[in-house]
């Protein structure tokens, strides 16, 4: 099933439909936004809006996620697929047993694992594509090229301190920054305690603060705190 006919995260409503027309497929009126277990939930009935405005919500932390660790575009526009195909195959079953980001996060996190295991290599240390990040990072005080220099030296460093995270620590700093979720939902996605997810996330941002210290950025001090 394609989902995708360019990269990144494109509309679903076809396929979506094409998986749940059998099923006599409804399209609600919504008011107020409802969370995401509702969505999934009429989604589970046949609800094709209800998987529209889940996918609209997610599309875009999903794919940063998976682009940045496995740093292939290819990879992630594939992964991407596989996991929302795995979504809609899954609906039926269904069971509101956590947040529905920890549902889908989980699936991306399987999903990355058994690429790596696939690809015959275990999983990548660095983090490519880092554009995101950066662009969260204060810009420069005035256009000198002092301050543009010492911008791109920023950037430089950031993404090498990403580089040089172990691949355990950098897959729970990512699901850290794109989810919003907490320990105990990363530890769930990764397959480990929430103490192992802590102490994991802990060494993944002193490194990055020792790495980016000496520029003294508040913003990013502030995250990583």
């Amino acid at each position: 099933m394609d989902l995708s006919s360019t990269p990144g995260p494109q509309p679903m409503s076809a396929a979506a439909g094409d998986v749940t027309g059998a099923a006599g497929a409804t399209v609600s009126t919504i008011g107020a936004a409802p969370d995401d277990a509702t969505l999934m939930l009429r989604y589970r009935k046949g609800d094709v809006r209800a998987f529209e405005m889940l996918y609209e919500r997610h599309k875009g932390s999903l794919y940063r996620y998976l682009r940045r660790l496995c740093r292939s575009q290819e990879a992630a526009n594939d992964l991407f697929q596989e996991v929302w195909s795995k979504v809609i195959a899954s609906r039926e079953r269904y069971e509101v047993r956590a947040k529905f980001t920890t549902f889908l996060f989980h699936i991306a996190h399987n999903c990355a694992i058994d690429y790596f295991r696939r690809a015959g290599r275990p999983q990548e240390k660095g983090a490519q594509d880092v554009d995101a990040l950066a662009d969260e990072l204060p810009g420069p005080g005035h256009e000198s090229p002092d301050a543009a220099l010492s911008e791109a030296q920023l950037r430089a460093d950031f993404k090498r301190a990403l580089d040089e995270l172990p691949a355990e620590q950098r897959d729970v700093f990512l699901l850290y920054e794109e989810t919003g979720l907490g320990l105990e939902d990363i530890g769930r996605i990764t397959g480990v305690a929430m103490e192992t997810a802590k102490s994991r996330l802990r060494y993944a941002l002193g490194k990055l603060r020792g790495a980016l210290r000496q520029h003294q950025s508040p913003t990013l001090q502030s995250s990583v705190s």
